[in-house]
């Protein structure tokens, strides 16, 4: 029942949002409206139904972070490729995690580990590298392998790869939705008051 209803309100969100024209033909004129996508999930049972909530709640936070992950990145390497001596590079590196630690360490140390591991896929799933290997990469191989220790820790792993065919299929098709402004409809059929 609560399913069908889910369904209804997305459908009548989505209708709101129609886009009707009158084309006249002959004697008469038809009238043609063009739909949103309506997305239909099937749940096996309540559990699959709170684990995808749940889902699409984390995604609703951590999305924005992976994409200034994605932007902070495309701008370190720029800088990076640009700059010639070590001695600038490792200033450029300092600069941006100065800025980064002043403007994400409050928000980012909110987050829950559920959400701090979707964040690790979603920034491999946007930089095409795992959390680890960008440490590695510009902080080196000693600070990779101890702030890879503490992720452990945590019950994280920052090594981990987004499969989106396999393990990160639903969460796939989540992003896909936020990219086609879509997500929004989903998240708040699910969390509207």
């Amino acid at each position: 029942m609560y399913r069908r209803l889910v369904v209804l309100f997305i459908f009548i969100v989505n209708v709101l949002d129609v886009k009707a024209e009158f084309f006249p033909q002959y004697d008469d004129t038809i009238y043609i409206e063009t739909l949103p996508p309506v997305y239909i999930v099937h749940w096996k049972n309540k559990k699959d139904y709170r684990k995808y909530r749940r889902m699409v709640y984390n995604l609703k936070k951590v999305y924005p972070y992976s994409q200034i992950a994605k932007n902070k990145m495309i701008e370190l390497d720029a800088k990076y490729k640009l700059a010639g001596s070590d001695k600038e590079k490792k200033t450029i590196i300092k600069q941006l995690e100065k800025e980064l630690f002043s403007e994400f360490e409050t928000p980012l140390k909110n987050l829950t580990i559920s959400q701090g591991r979707m964040l690790i896929k979603l920034i491999d799933r946007e930089t095409g590298k795992t959390s680890y290997s960008v440490l590695k990469e510009f902080k080196g191989g000693f600070k990779a392998v101890f702030w890879q220790g503490v992720a452990r820790l945590f019950g994280n792993n920052l090594k981990t790869q987004y499969d989106k065919h396999g393990d990160d299929k639903i969460l796939e098709e989540l992003v896909l939705m936020c990219e086609n402004k879509t997500f929004d409809d989903v998240y708040y059929s699910m969390f509207a008051k």
